[in-house]
């Protein structure tokens, strides 16, 4: 059964800092493209962050660059999210998902490139 099991949310004040973890299970983990994506109540689902297998490369959205970092320990089947400078426009539900097998650049951003997502992580930031 393949799953992604989120964690590491909570509430945070605007300027502090959270990590998020991912754990996977069911495939091959150091095979996919990883990915961070948000929710915000009454939004579309978006982009936040993507990882290559090797974690060589790095894809932000332009809302989280500078202030997160994406990671990942493959011998661990983890991703994270590292969050700094946290805003209250972050606060979402935060989502893992697996990407393709292949590094696709910038389309990276899309959404449907991913599947099996998790079921998420709440960040609340307050101001």
């Amino acid at each position: 059964q393949v799953q992604l099991v989120e964690s590491g949310g909570g509430l945070v004040q605007a300027g502090g800092s959270l990590r998020l973890s991912c754990l996977a299970s069911g495939r091959t983990f150091s095979n996919y493209v990883m990915g961070w994506f948000r929710q915000a109540p009454g939004k579309e689902r978006e982009f936040v962050a993507a990882i290559r297998r090797t974690g060589f490369s790095t894809l932000y959205a332009d809302s989280v660059k500078g202030r997160f970092t994406i990671s990942r320990d493959n011998s661990k089947n983890t991703v994270y999210l590292q969050m700094t400078s946290l805003k209250p426009e972050d606060t979402a539900v935060y989502y893992c998902a697996f990407g393709p097998t292949v590094w696709m650049g910038d389309r990276q951003k899309e959404k449907k490139l991913y599947d099996t997502w998790g079921q998420g992580t709440q960040v609340t930031v307050s101001s």
